[in-house]
């Protein structure tokens, strides 16, 4: 989830903090590093989300793709997913999930130092809920996307959010779509 240099991400008035809204987690927060373009997802946007989603995913096997402060897959894990695999490739952000992941005793998380892409290529796991928040701007989403289905259970989700209006491709529906500023972000399922 690394970009162009964005402002710091505030919660409850300190610089990268992103405060996790919902489930066993709801209102602590988890400190992410100073790096170039480290944006989490917006408090608003995850909310509508989680929404989408009914709130809570018991049992649920997610996979967030480009981490980075780990927002949204630690906001999965607080709402009841037996598993939660972070893929980041950004070392300091790795080392602030691993602090976050301790301090919250959160053992479903799974945090893997790897480049998306080539991590999914190699992957042979089928998930209940994917979230794709590549750089902004990458173009690596509408990537991810052809191919993105196999990489799902049946009836599963993936959440997307880029800098363009997302369509769906072959194998998946856009259930819903919404937009908060720049970001474009829609929920998909599996055909």
């Amino acid at each position: 989830m690394l970009a162009k240099r964005a402002a710091p991400q505030r919660a409850h008035g300190a610089a990268n903090r992103v405060r996790i809204i919902g489930g066993q987690y709801r209102r602590r927060l988890l400190d992410f590093p100073d790096a170039d373009g480290l944006r989490p997802t917006p408090d608003r946007v995850r909310e509508t989300l989680f929404n989408w989603l009914g709130q809570d995913l018991p049992g649920w096997a997610c996979l967030d793709l480009f981490a980075g402060s780990g927002a949204l897959g630690f906001e999965a894990a607080s709402r009841g997913a037996a598993r939660v695999v972070l893929i980041e490739r950004e070392a300091k952000a790795v080392r602030a999930l691993e602090a976050n992941r301790t301090t919250l005793g959160a053992s479903q998380l799974e945090i893997v130092r790897a480049d998306a892409l080539a991590w999914l290529a190699h992957n042979h796991v089928a998930f209940d809920l994917i979230f794709v928040d590549p750089p902004f701007d990458s173009g690596l989403a509408a990537t991810l996307l052809q191919d993105l289905a196999r990489h799902l259970k049946p009836g599963g989700h993936a959440y997307v959010e880029q800098g363009e209006e997302v369509v769906a491709p072959t194998g998946l529906i856009l259930q819903r779509s919404g937009r908060a500023g720049r970001s474009h972000f829609a929920l998909l399922i599996k055909e």
